[in-house]
């Protein structure tokens, strides 16, 4: 329930005094509902309709007589008249209410939408090293429409509780000994109508993992449609997009179990309820027709507020584990928020780096429980305005150190420093950031055109400051072959291109952001041999003007780097210049070199 009251408090300050206009309104229709009943049979009977007897009604008696004091007489047209205004004028305000609430709700489901994102943009990488992709797409739809649902569902309730107040007070003021053998009746029907209710909780905690593990297995499978086409696994993985299903229409059905049975229950003790209510009345209390008339109109409206209210119970129950999703997930995000509110905020700096960015005894883990460190006293330092290449086999941890020397990891130990000041300085984190031309092996790029997925980085650039990029990447000649050029739409993650072209389009798109330090996570592995060639002409063309990082497998790409920094198991093992390193015999360098050259002959 602290879940659930946690996110009606942020409704509360999203919706402002709105809200309470919003309960107003529901109290005033409930109330004119209330008169609307309460008053249709006493008028009747003074036109003569019924021959009842009102004198003893609290409230009405004095009603009547005022009204018979009037110098016109009442007539059916004007008593079913004065019935039309008041059920009429409660319909149009309900309508204005339904309009309002829908309104609230929309603005708060937009607000919770936009302020998951951002904490989720703002989070530290490590956040996500920890956690799968697919599970942010899973609550950021389904379990933020289910905490839109349960919220809807509360406002009802509380609609439902004041309408149910207002009623029972009526009814009080009539007959409180019949009153209260009712709502005696209806307690009892509550505390049977728990277990419903945990019962519902617990399906909903099913719903939460089913939905989780749908969203992850569709996302996996998608992304690997490729494998799985190519290996003829598409039987296997229907067979466990059926299984699933199934369980997820079980996991449905037993909701409806529960919850139609619960009003199965109730409307059946109705029944009973009202004729027994009916005999006691009569034949025990002896209660007089016209007030018992009356009770029963009002209670006839009351019970199925009380089955409204067991439902919603139940349905709000089913949504608990998403609010408590929802919960942990902005828990874990803001526990995780890489800046602070005033620096996230500012604008970065201009970025000026004159000496270089320097790694002093830098030790990094990903899981600080165990031994294992994925970086181990690193001590570099990567020149402003060369170029530096970082190579070692497969896990040697280079992307590791890449990602610290970005900004993106803190490191456990020591220290990375830019002319001197630590990336601990969140203001220096920014500049760095906002200044970094960042392509990685596996290209990201949008199902939109060309130009669109260049212009994410300068919204502002020309065409030809488009063309001039593509030319530099050496993707200008394949660009204008293609049917709309830049307007061209590439497909998911780029997949009507390449994989040359995929990286060549991300190249241009760093190149156009015209950064201070461009970062090449092995960006050229899928070029062939001529347009390696040609990136490597353009890359010595920047060179001078621009800090360049370089991870590179195929060794034949960074010949013309200032600087060479070999790892193994998370260690710096060799430093030095290309041509240096090459010639010692005994190093690991060598042995990579000559291994590939091996390889190629």
């Amino acid at each position: 329930m602290k879940d659930l009251f946690y996110f009606f408090r942020k409704l509360r300050r999203v919706a402002g005094f709105r809200l309470y206009i919003n309960m107003c309104m529901t109290l005033f229709i409930s109330l004119l509902d209330g008169i609307g009943i309460y008053l249709i049979v006493p008028l009747l009977s003074i036109i003569g309709v019924f021959q009842t007897n009102m004198d003893g009604i609290p409230l009405i008696s004095s009603l009547l007589t005022q009204i018979k004091s009037w110098s016109f007489e009442l007539n059916l047209p004007i008593v079913l008249a004065l019935y039309v205004v008041i059920v009429g004028g409660q319909a149009l305000l309900q309508r204005s209410q339904m309009l309002l609430n829908s309104k609230i709700l929309q603005s708060f489901i937009r607000t919770l939408r936009i302020e998951t994102y951002q904490g989720l943009i703002q989070a530290k990488w490590e956040f996500f090293l920890r956690k799968r992709r697919s599970d942010f797409n899973h609550v950021m739809s389904n379990e933020l429409g289910r905490v839109n649902q349960g919220i809807f569902l509360f406002l009802q309730m509380i609609s439902s509780f004041l309408f149910t107040m207002i009623q029972i007070g009526l009814a009080l003021w009539l007959s409180p000994m019949l009153t209260m053998v009712v709502l005696l009746s209806g307690g009892l029907l509550a505390l049977f109508g728990r277990k419903f209710i945990k019962k519902s909780k617990r399906i909903g905690e099913q719903t939460t993992e089913l939905s989780k593990y749908y969203f992850a297995g569709i996302s996996e499978h998608f992304n690997g449609i490729k494998d799985i086409k190519s290996n003829r696994l598409e039987q296997s993985h229907m067979n466990w997009f059926s299984n699933l299903s199934r369980k997820m229409e079980d996991n449905f059905i037993q909701f409806g179990r529960v919850n139609s049975l619960s009003q199965l229950i109730y409307r059946l003790s109705s029944v009973v309820l009202i004729a027994g209510f009916v005999y006691l009345a009569l034949e025990v209390l002896k209660t007089p027709a016209e007030q018992l008339i009356i009770i029963v109109l009002i209670f006839s409206r009351l019970w199925p507020r009380f089955i409204s209210i067991q439902s919603n119970t139940e349905q709000l129950a089913s949504n608990f584990p998403a609010f408590q999703a929802m919960r942990k997930l902005q828990m874990e995000y803001e526990a995780d928020k890489e800046l602070g509110e005033s620096a996230s905020r500012s604008e970065p700096n201009p970025f000026r780096m004159h000496k270089g960015i320097e790694c002093r005894d830098v030790g990094y883990r990903y899981d600080s429980s165990t031994p294992v460190f994925a970086l181990r006293d690193i001590n570099v330092r990567i020149p402003a305005n060369r170029m530096t290449a970082i190579v070692g086999k497969s896990g040697a941890g280079k992307s590791t150190l890449i990602d610290m020397l970005m900004g993106l990891i803190p490191p456990e130990n020591g220290q990375v420093m830019i002319d001197g000041v630590s990336l601990r300085n969140e203001q220096q984190l920014l500049s760095l950031r906002s200044a970094i031309g960042y392509v990685s092996q596996d290209p990201f790029l949008f199902n939109e055109s060309i130009r669109d997925n260049l212009k994410l980085v300068a919204p502002s650039a020309n065409d030809s400051e488009l063309w001039e990029a593509l030319k530099f990447s050496a993707s200008d000649e394949f660009v204008r072959k293609l049917p709309q050029g830049l307007d061209t739409v590439i497909g998911d993650r780029g997949i009507r291109l390449s994989g040359g072209e995929r990286q060549r389009i991300v190249l241009a798109r760093a190149i156009l952001k015209r950064p201070a330090i461009l970062v090449l996570d092995e960006a050229t592995s899928a070029l062939d041999s001529e347009n390696e060639r040609l990136i490597q002409n353009a890359l010595e063309l920047l060179k001078g003007s621009m800090t360049i990082i370089v991870i590179a497998h195929r060794l034949s790409t960074i010949r013309n780097a200032d600087q060479v920094i070999v790892m193994e198991q998370g260690e710096v093992i060799q430093q030095g210049g290309y041509q240096q390193l090459s010639q010692e015999n005994k190093g690991t360098f060598r042995q990579l070199l000559n291994y590939q050259t091996g390889a190629q002959m």
